[in-house]
């Protein structure tokens, strides 16, 4: 390094030094700006994996149904399964309805897997227990209060069909199976005994169905057709869901798929608002910082107005002089976006773990971007005093004027 360069340095830091007091209120000022700017970036880039997060508690976001008017088959279930990425799949919940009797009563029955059914309707409110076990049911609050069941109740579905060649009837009791007299069908009343292990409360539709396990609803319609919906719960954006949706349509025969739309459209919508708020929040912040920034290098320049002076009538040139206050300034930049990284991201994680309850990923990216913004700024915000400082006349400044 040459003298000259470290002379240049000398007058620069020695500059920040003696005028110290108003180089800490411009350096807060950028160290506020680039972690503001660090931090709300980090959130907004996150967000999206956040609040798919949040999202997932209302409930599934695709709807699998069967193309015509078969059932959807397991082989049919895991090949639209394996449209997604493992890390974005939350689960899957495979429902069969039929319809029975209780008590004479005409009821739905919904045969599902009671160990994935609280992933994808985690706002379930279960009385009692899930059912963990066959013979074992769930019922509905509407329902359970028509047939005045309630937990450890013993309930028996009856089913009633037509008994041919082809329907097995082991393990039906005789009693159960009997012949029109009229036209000499052969139909069986099949009886399943079930206990009530919990009530669900949804406050919707769900509270009317009684809910088996799905080889209980197997057993009791002596069926093994497959199944009439599926619910799947993703954590992904809304376009990536969509693309997951076409491709199920396109490539999986036998299966169609589409979007919860009152659950991906709310999250959509969220979602915009919400980076579209904390993108409008870093603008003004970053305006702010360029305000306080301009404001203190205007005092600055105006305290050193005769210093000016006499080094442009000794012979100091404009780039000189620029060169200097510009250093000063790019130099609480680089400062305040490196101080302003590391602040950034302790705030992002603050937001995070208060809001999602979750923590934020970190990106090693925004810390050069970070300070290359603070850089900017701060060289923006220089501009004006530095004109200011050009324009200084020498012989008016030291004729005391």
């Amino acid at each position: 390094m040459n003298k000259k360069r470290r002379m240049f340095i000398r007058m620069v830091v020695a500059s920040l030094v003696r005028r110290r007091s108003r180089m800490i209120v411009a350096l807060l000022a950028v160290v506020v700006g680039a972690t503001i700017l660090s931090g709300l970036v980090m959130i907004y880039y996150d967000v999206p994996r956040q609040m798919s997060a949040q999202f997932r508690s209302y409930g599934a976001n695709i709807i699998f149904t069967p193309e015509g008017d078969a059932a959807i088959s397991d082989e049919a279930l895991k090949a639209g399964a394996a449209v997604f990425p493992a890390e974005g799949l939350q689960g899957y919940t495979p429902y069969r309805y039929e319809n029975t009797k209780i008590h004479n009563m005409p009821v739905t029955l919904a045969g599902i897997d009671f160990a994935s059914v609280l992933t994808t309707s985690p706002y379930w409110l279960i009385q009692g227990e899930l059912p963990a076990a066959d013979g074992q049911t769930l019922v509905g609050a509407k329902l359970a209060g028509e047939l005045g069941l309630k937990v450890g109740d013993q309930v028996s579905a009856v089913n009633s069909f037509e008994v041919t060649a082809d329907t097995d009837t082991s393990g039906i009791p005789a009693y159960e199976i009997y012949t029109d007299p009229e036209t000499g069908e052969t139909f069986c009343d099949h009886e399943l005994s079930l206990t009530v292990a919990g009530i669900l409360e949804t406050g919707g539709s769900e509270e009317e169905y009684l809910y088996v396990t799905l080889p209980d609803i197997a057993s009791l319609t002596r069926s093994e057709r497959g199944y009439d919906v599926v619910e799947v719960s993703v954590a992904a954006m809304q376009e990536d869901l969509q693309n997951y949706v076409g491709r199920i349509c396109d490539t999986v025969p036998g299966l169609s798929a589409r979007l919860v739309k009152r659950v991906t459209a709310s999250e959509s919508t969220v979602l915009t608002k919400l980076q579209s708020l904390v993108f409008i929040v870093t603008a003004v912040v970053l305006v702010l910082t360029m305000i306080c920034v301009a404001t203190t290098m205007t005092a600055v320049i105006a305290e050193r107005r005769k210093e000016i002076g006499l080094r442009k009538a000794l012979g100091a040139d404009e780039a000189s002089i620029v060169g200097e206050f510009m250093s000063e300034g790019l130099l609480l930049g680089g400062v305040g976006g490196i101080l302003g990284s590391v602040l950034g991201y302790i705030f992002a994680q603050v937001i995070s773990m208060n809001v999602f309850s979750s923590s934020i990923t970190f990106r090693p990216l925004l810390v050069p971007l970070t300070i290359a913004a603070s850089v900017l700024v701060t060289g923006l915000s220089c501009l004006i005093p530095i004109r200011s400082a050009v324009e200084v006349d020498p012989a008016l400044v030291l004729k005391g004027e």
